[in-house]
């Protein structure tokens, strides 16, 4: 998870851990610490705002998908022009959600986009934007891989 708000951060581990089959193996501050982590943890999925300090969320996600091409992205950031979603989805990222709506949308764009699908958010269903998705949950998801098998309880692990 790549949050510089901390609220949101907490906000968005207390989602996670309702669903036993999401784990955080990272959580960092800013794009330039999340770029070194993810090529290292090489996660399934990576929550990347856009607005953070050291290098953006659209720069960061434009080198990650470099270093770990299999990694999906989902951003969640308060950005809701169409503007800013087709370039945050124009870095190779599968979903976007705005974080006024993820209470609602957040655990349903993780598991659509860790199946391989795309999702944006429902407030962008009558834009440009394709094959706009409903939360649907998988059986089996794994927000972020651990290599040991252990679970983050959602701290930052510096």
């Amino acid at each position: 998870m790549v949050e510089d708000w901390e609220p949101f951060r907490k906000f968005v581990c207390s989602l996670l851990r309702k669903r036993p089959e999401f784990a955080i193996v990272g959580e960092v501050t800013d794009g330039l610490e999340a770029v070194h982590q993810v090529q290292q943890l090489q996660p399934d999925l990576i929550l990347l705002d856009i607005g953070l300090p050291s290098l953006n969320g659209i720069e960061a996600a434009r080198r990650i998908r470099k270093l770990s091409p299999e990694s999906k992205i989902l951003f969640a950031s308060q950005q809701s022009s169409t503007d800013v979603v087709a370039e945050a989805l124009g870095t190779g990222a599968q979903g976007y959600v705005v974080k006024t709506d993820a209470a609602s949308e957040l655990l349903g764009a993780a598991s659509a986009v860790l199946r391989g699908e795309r999702f944006v958010g429902r407030r962008f269903s009558g834009d440009k934007f394709v094959g706009a998705s409903h939360p649907v949950f998988g059986p089996k998801l794994s927000a972020l891989p651990s290599n040991d098998g252990q679970r983050s309880h959602c701290e930052n692990p510096r």
